[in-house]
């Protein structure tokens, strides 16, 4: 069993397993921080983002270098923990040669597309009118200014998908539910567990009979919107990958919110505007539910609050519609009839629009102060880089920060000078390291997996031990591009027996509850699935008259020789021996049992444990004879 690191970004994982004839990918999570070292696309011409240098390349075209760990044709199957896990899934399904399966939730699915169509169209509605490849030459990487510079990889990098490769990636997508079995060829059986982080957000098992794999990733014990997660169903697992653990620590979630709701109050009270660059699913309706409850105390029942995404609309009725993948609490509510998310009562009562973009109805209807919440976190591209550039300029505004992917000083490196105010609230509510020893003591696997990263402090914190894996049995940790052999091997293979050749087994009890039968059959193995069946009987020959016919019996359906049990004990083999007249026998201990010397007839009878050895060179009949008499102890089975 092996595992095969693809990802050296731990909370956006891409891991490949190896387990009993299967290849089974583990997420395909996009680490979109390459971003950062780019200019903003903004969505109408901005004269100062024109105006900043660019670099040109003197080299003509190149040759870019290819290097691969693993062959992509080769994956199987690929598992879904979480829709921010799966958005460079069309990069590995539309890959020549990929004839593998993705499973998933519906939520994650369908959530997943709304991601990805947001992306395509944040990239496509902004044209460029040039196409530059020139700078991921290796030579030429090493004259840009930084972080290109430094920048790993970057012939890698790939430019955005189209949303014809992503419908065609999720075509490829298999719905499964939370506890659903689904057997991969015969050989292992995967099951999807609620892992608490998101809707439809998932943890994996990946078992066989004798073994069992736990993947766990992006979850979340919290109490929050999505159903709990399952941890008993963890218990006794021999090997546990874990990841997706919460990128900042230091930072408690309930905390932050209050945080968020109080720097957005005293901003609209003073006359400004708030921006809130974010994803169009996820921490936002825990945000919207935060507000519908802090509004009314704040005095802020006039403010507009502003949705801006393509599939904004998608996605507040997706979180509406999925009640079965929400928590006890939200679920009841759908029963009343009651909507599980307060943003539908923001909605009904204006309080919150929602639309596709800055152009057509929200540049008639918008006024300030407003609270705008938009993508892209990272400020590369999407709405938010239009409201940066519009209310930039004041400090009466702000701009509040509460998705942890990006640097938010990088996130507004080309802008500055800025002269609102930026606020870090980072809202992660996956697990940490204070509760990971906690639920691993509850689970107890026998090996823990996990990136390198969580076994050493964060480089900007290295006196912060806390910020790290300590275990009672230290984690095996895995990096990018590498190939960890995983510490068990399998022992076992159930095996089924046709019950016409159950019937002809005749069982010898050994031990007290042991009972132990031979058998002479023939093995099928097909689809991972194994079958003893009678061996085939040979065809009789037809007679003759001219001599008698001798039949000999073929390998495969001649009789097995019986086997022995039972032990040869001391005092009644010395017995024995003399009454057949071999009286000068001289006794001597070893570790494992005993050697009776035969002195007169130069013969050495070792009895073990494990096994009896007559050593007699010289004398066949004498071999033969004591071989009998030590048959006389044993049991044939």
């Amino acid at each position: 069993m092996k595992l095969y690191c693809l990802s050296g970004h731990p909370t956006l994982p891409c891991n490949v397993l190896k387990f009993k004839s299967t290849t089974i990918m583990l997420d395909c999570g996009l680490d979109m921080t390459s971003a950062l070292h780019f200019l903003p696309l903004p969505l109408v011409h901005s004269p100062r983002l024109s105006k900043l240098p660019g670099w040109v390349s003197k080299d003509g075209t190149i040759a870019l270098e290819k290097r691969e760990l693993l062959d992509l044709s080769t994956i199987d199957v690929i598992l879904i923990s979480n829709y921010h896990c799966m958005m460079a899934l069309p990069y590995i399904t539309e890959h020549p040669g990929f004839t593998g399966t993705v499973y998933a939730t519906e939520p994650t699915l369908q959530i997943g597309r709304l991601l990805m169509e947001e992306l395509v169209n944040f990239m496509e509605r902004v044209p460029k009118a040039q196409s530059a490849t020139c700078w991921k030459n290796k030579e030429i990487q090493r004259l840009l200014p930084g972080p290109l510079k430094e920048a790993v990889d970057v012939w890698t990098w790939k430019r955005c998908y189209s949303l014809q490769e992503v419908n065609s990636a999720l075509s490829k997508v298999q719905l499964v539910g939370y506890s659903q079995k689904v057997e991969l060829f015969g050989a292992v059986q995967v099951t999807p567990l609620s892992s608490g982080y998101s809707l439809g957000s998932s943890n994996w098992i990946i078992q066989s009979h004798y073994e069992k794999v736990a993947y766990v990733s992006g979850s979340s014990l919290l109490t929050t919107h999505p159903q709990p997660m399952d941890q008993s169903s963890l218990k006794n697992s021999d090997v546990l990958i874990l990841t997706g653990l919460t990128q900042i620590p230091t930072a408690n979630p309930d905390g932050m919110l209050g945080e968020f709701c109080s720097n957005l109050a005293m901003t609209i009270r003073a006359g400004g505007n708030v921006l809130i660059p974010c994803y169009p699913s996820g921490v936002i309706y825990d945000l919207l539910e935060c507000l519908y409850q802090f509004i009314d105390s704040a005095n802020l029942g006039s403010t507009p609050f502003y949705f801006i995404s393509p599939v904004a609309n998608s996605s507040l009725e997706f979180s509406q519609i999925f009640a079965e993948w929400l928590c006890q609490n939200k679920q009841s509510k759908v029963y009343l009839p009651e909507p599980p998310f307060p943003h539908a009562e923001l909605i009904q009562t204006n309080k919150l629009k929602h639309y596709p973009s800055i152009h057509g109805d929200f540049s008639a209807e918008f006024r300030q102060p407003c609270v705008v919440f938009t993508g892209h976190p990272s400020l590369r591209f999407g709405d938010a880089v239009h409201f940066v550039e519009l209310w930039g300029k004041s400090s009466l505004n702000t701009i509040i920060f509460t998705e942890p992917d990006f640097s938010y000083l990088d996130a507004l490196a080309p802008y500055q000078p800025l002269a609102m105010k930026c606020v870090y609230c980072p809202i992660d509510t996956r697990l940490n390291f204070h509760q990971v020893p906690k639920l691993l003591k509850e689970v107890q696997p026998l090996h823990v997996v996990c990136p390198e990263q969580y076994t050493q402090p964060p480089p900007t914190q290295v006196h912060r031990s806390d910020l790290m894996l300590e275990l009672q049995l230290p984690p095996m940790p895995y990096r990018r591009c590498s190939v960890l052999g995983l510490p068990f091997r399998r022992r076992y293979e159930r095996i089924q027996l046709l019950p016409e050749l159950a019937k002809s087994l005749v069982p010898s009890e050994i031990k007290p509850g042991i009972s132990v039968a031979t058998v002479s059959a023939v093995l099928q193995s097909k689809d991972n699935k194994h079958v003893l069946q009678p061996a085939p009987k040979p065809a009789p020959a037809p007679p003759s008259k001219k001599r008698k016919r001798v039949v000999e019996e073929s390998p495969e359906v001649r009789a097995p020789k019986p086997l022995l049990s039972g032990a040869v004990p001391l005092e009644p083999s010395l017995a024995t021996l003399h009454k057949h007249g071999i009286t000068e026998v001289k006794v001597e201990d070893t570790p494992d049992g005993h050697i009776l010397h035969l002195q007169a007839e130069d013969t050495l009878i070792q009895l073990e444990e494990d096994g009896t050895h007559i050593v007699c060179d010289s004398n066949e009949s004498l071999r033969i004879t004591l071989r009998d008499l030590v048959l006389r102890f044993l049991q044939k089975l």
